[in-house]
């Protein structure tokens, strides 16, 4: 998949749009990116970015990953997601990517980590079941 058909598929996604995500493809993968903006901090004391919108990123992420698949199709619908907030998120860049871990006909488990400074250091994981569409 090309960056302009990635960021095409980004770009279909109203709340990715919103949050400001970018993506990028790296070591042969789909990378994502939320930039730090203001309007994603959810603790202004701290500062610290908003829950909703590190698991929105992670469900994006997992979203993509299954739609970059299979391009020509819908995008999947979450059935079950689970998210486990590890560290604080701090206003810098946040990075996610997704791990398909099993797929089938009509289900795929996913799993997504998101850091920042580090990738041995998730801020945040995901998993969780999506509905794939049926082909046409």
């Amino acid at each position: 998949m090309t960056q302009r058909l990635t960021d095409d598929l980004i770009n279909s996604i109203p709340y990715a749009k919103m949050l400001g995500v970018k993506a990028e493809f790296s070591d042969g993968g789909l990378l994502l990116i939320l930039p730090y903006l203001k309007s994603n901090i959810g603790n202004p004391t701290l500062p610290a970015l908003h829950g909703g919108a590190i698991g929105g990123f992670m469900e994006v992420c997992a979203m993509a990953e299954l739609r970059r698949r299979a391009p020509e199709l819908p995008f999947a619908k979450p059935i079950g997601v689970n998210i486990d907030y590890l560290r604080r998120g701090k206003p810098v860049e946040t990075f996610a990517r997704a791990d398909i871990f099993k797929e089938g006909a009509r289900v795929s488990n996913v799993r997504v980590r998101a850091w920042q400074e580090s990738e041995d250091k998730p801020i945040a994981a995901l998993s969780g079941h999506f509905l794939l569409p049926k082909a046409k």
